[in-house]
């Protein structure tokens, strides 16, 4: 199986930015076992603007470009650095694939993209994507990883997109604010009553949310590859989703007619 795993700034980092030492290593050992089994991966990771503020020693994350810029490029080398460091220990060749919007809009570098990700899969390399955050401006960005993980399985012909979070999935109201929310273990189709579930980021370091969550779904089933929304502070939860199939999680099943 073909899997994008993406990874949110809230399960690579602490609340203070800095690395999540014992989670990062415990989700590149579980990669490495994932890709030992035989299945293709892609990761998409966040964290290099989160890593770059922790690694800046700044109070908190930047409102403007420039030093947002700035955080992205301290914190993109400690990410590919701990990803190389981590991976080589699995015997396992990274590569780093920085994307922006033209990269996935523009056909002719669209298509330079997916001949570069497709020949990486097969030398057997682990392509990890990030956009761009360094040059990248609104005229040009994709925005947030949830819609670029889904841009890049769709791009990738993956089977399957694995959303870990700091939530457990779609829940019937914010877990957050809400204790007797209840989980959706599966959604066949995105009407009105799941998009209304739709909240923003709660989280100060990262950018996403439910809202560009039930975007990326939406992308994924209309082509063909199925959605997993999956708390990502236990790394051997993919575990359970490739191999048990007993994972606390919310699945969005690919349409049938283009899976």
């Amino acid at each position: 199986m073909r899997i994008v795993i993406k990874v949110g700034t809230t399960t690579l980092t602490h609340a203070s930015g800095q690395l999540n030492i014992r989670r990062t290593e415990a989700l590149c050992r579980i990669i490495s076992d994932i890709k030992n089994m035989g299945h293709e991966v892609i990761l998409v990771s966040s964290g290099a603007i989160g890593m770059g503020v922790g690694k800046l020693s700044l109070k908190s994350r930047p409102t403007d470009i420039a030093t947002k810029q700035a955080a992205a490029a301290v914190g993109q080398c400690e990410l590919m650095y701990t990803y190389d460091k981590l991976f080589s220990e699995y015997h396992h060749t990274v590569a780093q694939m920085l994307l922006t919007g033209d990269d996935l809009g523009a056909a002719d570098r669209h298509e330079n993209f997916k001949n570069t990700l497709q020949r990486l899969l097969q030398l057997g390399a682990l392509p990890i994507i990030n956009e761009n955050d360094t040059v990248s401006t609104d005229e040009i960005k994709v925005g947030d990883n949830d819609t670029l993980s889904a841009m890049v399985a769709v791009s990738a012909h993956a089977q399957l997109l694995i959303l870990l979070s700091d939530i457990d999935g779609l829940f019937t109201a914010d877990p957050h604010t809400h204790p007797d929310a209840k989980l959706i273990p599966t959604v066949h189709s995105l009407d009105e009553d799941i998009l209304s579930l739709a909240q923003d980021s709660a989280s100060v370091l990262g950018t996403g949310g439910m809202k560009t969550k039930l975007t990326a779904a939406r992308l994924c089933m209309d082509n063909g590859c199925d959605m997993i929304i999956a708390n990502g502070a236990d790394p051997s939860i993919l575990y359970h989703i490739l191999q048990d199939g007993d994972a606390v999680c919310t699945r969005f099943v690919a349409h049938a007619e283009n899976a």
